[in-house]
């Protein structure tokens, strides 16, 4: 009977493999296409992001990588959807119509410099909005397994643990985008940890892993030209948008699961979720905003260490890593082997890209 049940599972796998292949290779390519031309245009307009004393970079970069990251994933799962792979649903449009308007809002912020209070405000709004079209806490996790494995939860209580979710994820992703490449290869291995666990766990959840897997195919191709030393950074509307799918994603795919599972996602996403608790904590005791932007993250402390810009973003790759394959010890066989394939290639892609950047820099 058991070898029946892993047949099954296997043969389940198979056929999203497939699917969520074609959407990161789909991503990627038009990524490589997209994100020149975002270069292009942001020099042209001056759309730069300057040096200054709390920046590490010493000439002008281009600042609106968040364009190259959401046109490559949204025209790819746009593509998909029109092949009717997919249907639509009120929490398909959550996941995209919020990523959507985080990016917006990123974008916006990337130009004008908004002020960290008004940035909130829309981001609770948006999270609001995306809350009303399904993307929530349902449940969590009963550790004393009283009146049940799982509690169900009033709005009263879903609703602010859904908007500090969201926001807190969205706002973690933006303060790990300190250093060249870091935040592209964090955000990439947590996409494809979320998706493999959203395709383990019972029932699946095919539309969540293939955004995920869109998502870290088109962040891929942002690292092409992202690494070190970088010819164009994500900016606000990247960080905001891809921090905002990867926790509507931990909540669509992973946590409506009424199991330890929704602890997982705590796991996948410790980088960000340390910094973004260590960095707030350190201001709030010195007696200073949370919201206020300084030098002091993990990578800068990392980097006045001696640590040089790659060797940082490698040990912080390799956090995450291991942390995903710690939330993997609570899955079955086959998902542990699909995570060890799935990791070994993107890490050995992430090398190679690294390499190739070197190279041409040369040249």
């Amino acid at each position: 009977m058991k070898l029946c049940e892993d047949k099954t599972i296997l043969i389940e796998w198979k056929e999203t493999v497939g699917i969520n292949a074609i959407g990161a290779i789909i991503s990627y390519i038009l990524g490589v296409f997209i994100v020149p031309l975002v270069i292009a245009f942001s020099k042209k307009e001056g759309l730069v992001d300057l040096p200054n004393e709390r920046k590490i970079h010493k000439k002008p970069v281009s600042r609106i990588g968040g364009v190259a990251i959401w046109l490559s994933t949204m025209l790819t799962f746009l593509f998909l959807v029109l092949l009717s792979y997919y249907p639509y649903g009120s929490l398909l449009s959550g996941l995209l119509l919020g990523g959507s308007l985080m990016f917006l809002l990123g974008l916006i912020d990337d130009v004008y410099n908004l002020s960290a209070k008004f940035k909130l405000l829309l981001q609770i709004l948006i999270v609001t909005l995306v809350y009303c079209l399904g993307v929530k806490f349902d449940t969590i996790f009963n550790p004393f397994d009283i009146m049940g494995p799982s509690i169900h939860l009033s709005v009263w209580f879903s609703y602010p643990l859904t908007l500090l979710w969201i926001v807190g994820i969205s706002n973690a992703v933006n303060f790990i985008d300190g250093v060249d490449g870091l935040a592209g290869s964090v955000i990439t291995i947590n996409a494809i940890t979320l998706a493999i666990i959203a395709l383990a766990m019972t029932p699946p959840n095919p539309i969540s892993a293939l955004i995920a897997f869109i998502l870290a195919g088109s962040m891929m191709a942002f690292l092409t030209f992202n690494f070190n030393p970088a010819k164009i950074f994500m900016g606000d509307s990247g960080a905001l948008f891809s921090g905002f799918m990867l926790a509507s994603i931990s909540i669509t795919g992973v946590m409506k699961s009424a199991t330890i599972a929704i602890l997982l996602p705590f796991l996948v996403l410790a980088v960000p979720i340390a910094d973004i608790t260590y960095s707030s904590l350190r201001r709030i005791f010195k007696g200073q905003s949370p919201f206020v932007a300084d030098a002091e993250h993990i990578h800068h402390k990392l980097l006045k260490a001696g640590l040089s810009q790659k060797l940082t973003v490698a040990i912080m790759t390799t956090i995450a890593v291991i942390a995903g394959s710690i939330a993997m010890c609570f899955m079955d066989a086959i998902t542990i082997q699909h995570y060890v394939c799935y990791i070994i290639i993107v890490l050995v892609l992430m090398m190679l890209l690294s390499l190739f950047d070197v190279f041409t820099k040369k040249q």
